[in-house]
Order: C-alpha cells, then structure tokens, then sequence
C-alpha cells in the first residue's frame, strides 16, 4: 500500500504548472532586459553621451551581483508568494515612474531613479520566482519544468531587444515626419569614396516638411586602406559637428591610419525640405533596420535639425565588412517622431502589462502549505538573518558543493568569451574570418533553436530517471562539445553549413548539460531556508563565470587560438573529476508515476 500523501504533496499534484511557470519566467526576463539593454538603447536615442550611458547603466548591474545578500531577507519575511505579486506591481510602478519621466527637463536624473528601483525590486522578484519554483512543484516537476522556464526567459529577453524597440519605432514613426528609408547595395568592384558635400540634392518645398535624401546606395566590395577610411570619416565628422548637427566630442572609433586594407565606405545625406519654427529642433535617428549586418554605420547617428542648418546636409557613413566578398543588401531607416512621446508609450504599455501579470498570478500562483515566513517566534530578524548564511555554510560537504559549482562551467565560461571573435577574426588571425551577419544568423537562430531545445530535452530526461543517473551524461554534454572549436580552428572550414553545424552541437550540449547545473543548485538549496541558499548558489555560479573569463583574452593572445581550444578541453576535466564525490539522492528529479 503507498502511504498517504501530505498536504504539501496534495497542494504541490494540483498546482497546475503549465499555467504559471512560463508566465513567471516571462515576467522575470522581462525586467532585467529592460534594465540591461533596453535602456541603453533608449538613452542613446535620447542623445545621451555614450560615456554617461555606459557608467550610469553599469551600475544598474549592482542589484543583481549583490542579491544574494538580501536573499535572507525574502526567505525570513513574508511568504514567496508574496514578494512574487508586491515586486510585479514595484516593478509596474517603476516601469510607470520611467514613462511619466521622460517628458520632464531633467529627465536622465528622473529615469535612472526609477531604473534603480526597476533593478531592486526585478533582483528581488528573481529570488522569491526561484523560491517558489522549489515549493510550489514536486522534485519530479522542477526538473521536467527547468528548461521550459529558461527557454520562456530566452523568449522575455528577445521581446526586451526586439519587440519593445520596434514598438518604439512604431510610436516614432507614427508621431513625426515620414520615415526616411535607404538601401544599401553592395556591388563588384570600387567606387568612389572620396567626401564632396556638393553633391547633395538640395531643394526647398515650403508647403510640407520631410527629408530630402537618397534612396538607393551603391557600394563596391573592393576594399580600401584605413587611411583612406580615415580621411573620409574624419570629414564627415567634421562637417556634421561644425553644422550642429551633433556636438564635436562624440567621435567614433575608427580604423588606425595605415596602409593595412580595410571594408570599403560609403555614405548618403538628409536635408530638411522646410524650415523649423523659431526654437524648434527636429531629429533624426538613423539606424539598421534589416538585412545583411555585414554592412553597418560608422556611428549611432541622431542628428539635430533646426532653423540653422535645416538647408544643409547631413551625411552618415557606411562601411562594409572587411570580410565581406559577395553582393549583399541591407536597409537603414531614419525617424523623426516625438522620441519621448514614443518612448513615454512603450514603458507605460509595458507597465500595465505588469499590472496584468499581478492580477493573473494572484489567481494562477497556487499556494504551497510549505511557501510560509521562516522567521522564528523567539529570534530577532538579525540573528536569523546570520543563521541563514552559517546553515548554508554548514551543509554536509558544502567544499565539495561549492568546488562543483565554481568548475562546472569552467571551460565553457572561458569558451564563451573567445568564440564569437574567433568566428570574426579574419584567416590570417587564425579565425574562420566570418562576417557579422553570418554570425547573427548562427547564433541568433540556430544557436537559439540547439540551446533552447538542449534545454527542453536536459529536463524532460531528468524527470524520467532523476538527476542522479543523467549527471554523467550531462557533465559530457555540457564539456565534451567543445571540441567542435578544436576541430574548427584546426580545419578551418569555409562552409558555413560545417560551421552552423558545428556551433548548433555546442549550443544543444551546453543546453542539455546546464540541466543538471541548475537542478543540483536546487538539490543543494533545500531545507528551511531553501531560498536564500539558492540566491548564493547562483552567485558562486557567477563567480565561475566572471574569474575564469576575465583572463581568457589574456591567455588566447599569448597561446593562439588551436592552443585556447586545447586549454579549454583541459578545463573541462575538473568537473568530471568532482563528479565521484558528489552525493545525491537517485530519486531526486524523478517525476513521480500515478499508479492505475
């Protein structure tokens, strides 16, 4: 006869997952991308300097380091369940504080308090979501349902770089003047790339205003020295700048003047057809829009049009990929519509989206018996604060937990970090001499695809048979895969089929092996204070990451990239090493079978 089941087990069978797993990892990513990435691309359109971008959203990244630290105080205070539905509406709230924001005059000030509060309370969400995960499904469901959150939190992050920004380019496109559209073509042989501003159309229609500019831009594949890029930029800064279109200090990173051959250039101009009214100001954001990423801007262009240089033309430069040797296309597309308008529009959406997300998980959350304060009656919160930290420290062989999880990743964390320059770097660098848009296409579709499908696959085997027998295999599939980069940079393929393939068997190991990762960070973390200890085993997960990569650019360029690979192999051997000392229950991870 099997014993009866508990309350918790009862509540746990009827908890219906499917309905509220990949909501709550979408509502997880979603914040996060918003702080890390889409506020960058908001600042720049908004004219902010890329130093103050980049120093000011860096540290929006401290909440997230240093969440561990406040995990205690989630798993001590309130129940899960609790800080799940309070942080969704903080984080409405700030989402709605950055939309209000945004027409005001000192607006960065403004916005970037309300980031802080975005982070705070999205860090904090993280640790009650990873909590409630471990209390509100069986063992057997944690593992099935591990890749279907990351693969919902994959999906979180590509709305935050894709969905929202072309919303905001929805709202801009609809606000102000008409979209201008250019095509750039790239064609055999060279063409002119020498700077003449008199070869702008220039002409006046005072009835309406848009923007004169060329719809079509032909450049030849041939390449040219970096001096003669240089030279070209250098002009076009200079007359752009002196113009007031935007202020001289902005300079891109160009190629050094030598005699070394470089992508060739091109560029293309806009000029205002009417006059602005008296203090008015009118820009213009120009930017990639689709096709082949081999051809880009030299820059972030935003220019800034008013009644004194309306009548003159501002140009933006092109440059092809020095790798690039076949005819290829892509579009650019420059906006001129209320920025902050459009902006204000795409954080306020997102901010009743979060209200909805409140209102859905007050009803699809279920409510765990076990998802209850861990405050003792008789202790002060300090002192149960500083039991939480000492309880995980003294975990039975907590060196060999935490020796596992500083190494597992140890080659791949120094993998990932080199692999992508290794795909551009040109053949003479020992790279496979890609170009930007063949590498977009494998990792951000076929990557995408492998990983998230590894991922799906790691946690549906482990509910079969439980963490216990799939560690091996998994630990093989996360490491042994890296030997496609081995075999890549000793062959050195020109298919991009080989390589494709290559980069595909990589992702979908490192998908399947990182299962047993994140399920041995919830075996480790269970007991009274489950959640706090899984926000530490996330940053000594983090730890392995940062310390290995930041040294492994150092180490490629003084061994070469054959030997890096090699090294990365050797890496690899520590986690197979460790893996005989770990102890873990053979039935944890096992989806528990219903008897007829």
């Amino acid at each position: 006869m099997s014993k009866p089941k508990s309350d918790q087990e009862k509540a746990i069978k009827s908890s219906r997952p499917w309905l509220w797993v990949p909501s709550l990892y979408f509502a997880e990513g979603i914040p996060y991308v918003i702080v890390m990435t889409l506020s960058v691309i908001f600042y720049k359109r908004m004219g902010i300097s890329n130093s103050q971008i980049a120093l000011y959203t860096s540290w929006l990244y401290l909440p997230w380091v240093i969440k561990p630290l406040w995990g205690p105080v989630v798993d001590i205070l309130r129940t899960k369940r609790f800080w799940i539905l309070v942080m969704q509406l903080c984080i409405g709230a700030g989402l709605a504080g950055v939309a209000f924001t945004i027409p005001v005059e000192r607006f960065l000030q403004f916005t970037l308090a309300f980031f802080w509060l975005l982070a705070f309370s999205s860090a904090t969400h993280d640790i009650a979501a990873d909590g409630f995960y471990m209390l509100g499904l069986s063992k057997g469901d944690q593992a099935f349902f591990v890749g279907i959150r990351s693969t919902f939190y994959r999906i979180a992050m590509l709305t935050g770089q894709g969905l929202l920004v072309i919303l905001a380019g929805f709202f801009e496109a609809k606000t102000g003047l008409p979209p201008v559209e250019i095509e750039v073509v790239t064609i055999e042989g060279m063409t002119p790339h020498e700077f003449d501003p008199n070869l702008a159309f220039i002409q006046s229609v005072p009835d309406e205003a848009f923007f004169f500019t060329e719809e079509k831009v032909e450049i030849g594949i041939d390449q040219i020295t970096a001096e003669e890029a240089a030279i070209l930029m250098a002009s076009v800064e200079e007359w752009n700048s002196s113009h007031g279109f935007y202020p001289a200090e902005e300079k891109s990173n160009t190629d050094s003047p030598g005699s070394e051959l470089t992508g060739n250039i091109g560029y293309t101009w806009f000029k205002l057809s009417k006059k602005p009214e008296a203090d008015e100001s009118i820009v213009l954001n120009f930017s990639f829009e689709k096709g082949d990423k081999s051809i880009s801007l030299m820059r972030s262009y935003r220019f800034d049009f008013d009644e004194n240089n309306w009548d003159v033309p501002a140009f933006a430069v092109f440059k092809l990929d020095p790798k690039l040797s076949k005819t290829t296309t892509a579009s650019f597309t420059g906006l001129s519509g209320n920025i902050r308008f459009a902006w204000s529009m795409v954080f306020a959406v997102i901010a009743v989206v979060f209200v909805g997300f409140h209102i859905y998980h007050r009803f699809a959350l279920p409510r765990p018996p076990d998802d209850k304060s861990n405050r003792s009656g008789d202790g002060s919160f300090f002192k149960e604060f500083l039991i939480t930290f000492a309880e995980f420290f003294r975990k039975k062989n907590i060196g060999v937990i935490l020796l596992f999880l500083v190494i597992y990743r140890l080659g791949e964390s120094q993998l990932v970090k080199l692999a992508s320059p290794f795909l551009l770097d040109s053949r003479e660098a020992d790279g496979l001499g890609l170009t930007t848009g063949d590498l977009g296409l494998i990792y951000g579709t076929i990557g995408i695809i492998a990983l998230s499908l590894g991922g799906i696959l790691g946690g549906i085997a482990a509910s079969r048979k439980g963490l216990k027998y799939w560690l091996w295999w998994m630990v093989a599939a996360m490491n042994l895969p890296n030997l496609v980069y081995v075999f890549l940079s000793y062959v050195m393929p020109s298919s991009l089929w080989i390589v494709g393939a290559s980069v595909a068997v990589e992702q979908f190991g490192y998908g399947f092996g990182f299962t047993a990762y994140m399920l041995y960070m919830i075996y480790v973390s269970e007991g009274k204070h489950k959640t706090a200890h899984f926000a530490l085993t996330t940053g000594f997960m983090a730890l392995g990451m940062m310390i290995p990569g930041m040294v492994s650019g150092w180490l490629q360029e003084l061994i070469g990239y054959q030997h890096f690979f090699i090294w990365v192999m050797i890496c690899t051997i520590p986690s197979f090493v460790v893996i005989p000392f770990l102890k873990v229950d053979p039935g944890f991870g096992k989806k528990e079978t219903q008897l007829k």
